[in-house]
């Protein structure tokens, strides 16, 4: 029997995973008092160089978050080169989801008029403080002649070349017209995830758990706008534009469970899917619709990203390598949100996810 193209790509990776951090280490996390101790603990890990690189410019928060960008600037790189020519296509559209992060930042701060600039991070908002991270496909350079364009009409008509311009565009007179960013926004992200399932094509016939994820994905920010949308009593139509086809649950599904009386009849309504009660029960004490992004985020991992194990010698092992690697990111990052805000242990341990 040949041996499959993804044994070199599964054994690299493999090997490169031994560096993800220990319970031990989060737990170490968890017990230092700042984010300025959580920089002491890290540095004895595989974040010590970008962390010695960035400590003559950055201090505390920033360079925690800066040295994180930029390792996983590094993780996304390694796991590019090591996926198989057949497989990256699929890898690159993955994560172009960078690059939306980056022009969802740059468009919302065109708009309200807010500062968003350049530096060796990538980018930074006014208040200094690290906002995107350059880990998609859009060169550094260009999406610095991007960032400069004076309003939301120039980065639109400079990310043409991209595509991502192109589906804008679609949308640019609704804009013009309203102020509401939000079909813009929905557009980019149905390009997205549309560009990423058309990468991700049946040619071993094992990638069907890797949609079944992003579809997941999908219906996870679907919920969440809900949510938000229920919070603020916004009106339908509003939120419909800010709805992202592909996921499981279609739009006019959506549409309807929006017109439930609250927050606790929406989660009613999709328990069957879901299982949200414990996060219910949390929401109704911290008020924080972030209880529910967080059980979202474990159920997802759960029933979707374990199962990539299993698919060990295909593309599965590169996302299962990159999603892991963002998994310990997002634990650190909420770790030093919880050192930030002067929450508990208990409470900021619940909101990790760790297998």
């Amino acid at each position: 029997m040949p041996t499959s193209q993804y044994a070199s790509s599964y054994g690299r990776l493999q090997a490169i995973s031994l560096n993800l951090l220990s319970k031990e280490v989060m737990q170490n996390l968890l017990k230092a008092k700042d984010e300025g101790e959580m920089v002491k603990v890290l540095e004895s890990t595989w974040y010590k160089p970008e962390i010695e690189r960035a400590a003559s410019v950055f201090k505390e928060s920033e360079l925690l978050e800066v040295a994180l960008n930029r390792q996983l600037v590094q993780i996304n790189k390694i796991a590019l080169e090591a996926t198989p020519f057949n497989g990256k296509s699929a890898v690159r559209a993955y994560l172009s989801k960078w690059d939306i992060y980056n022009i969802e930042l740059i468009l919302s701060a065109k708009s309200s008029g807010r500062q968003v600039t350049e530096t060796e991070s990538f980018l930074v908002s006014s208040r200094n403080v690290p906002a995107g991270i350059s880990a998609g496909n859009i060169p550094h350079d260009e999406m610095k002649v991007i960032l400069s364009q004076t309003g939301v009409d120039g980065v639109v008509n400079q990310l043409v070349k991209y595509n991502y311009g192109t589906i804008l565009m679609q949308h640019l007179e609704t804009y013009q017209k309203t102020g509401d960013l939000g079909s813009m926004m929905s557009a980019l992200q149905t390009f997205y995830y549309q560009n990423l399932f058309d990468s991700l094509k049946f040619f071993q016939g094992d990638e069907g758990t890797i949609r079944d994820l992003f579809r997941a994905e999908i219906d996870k920010k679907n919920l969440l706008n809900l949510l938000k949308a229920k919070e603020s009593n916004l009106d339908k139509d509003l939120l419909s534009k800010h709805l992202v086809d592909g996921g499981k649950m279609a739009k006019n599904e959506l549409l309807e469970i929006y017109g439930a009386k609250d927050v606790a009849e929406i989660v009613g309504r999709v328990e069957n899917r879901f299982m949200l009660v414990n996060a219910l029960a949390q929401y109704k004490k911290s008020k924080s619709l972030i209880d529910f992004e967080v059980a979202l985020d474990k159920f997802i991992n759960s029933e979707y990203v374990r199962r990539l194990k299993n698919i060990a010698l295909s593309v599965g092992t590169i996302f299962y390598f990159i999603i892991n690697t963002e998994h310990e990111r997002e634990n650190i990052k909420r770790i030093a949100y919880g050192k930030r805000y002067s929450l508990s242990n208990e409470y900021i341990n619940s909101l990790l996810l760790i297998e």
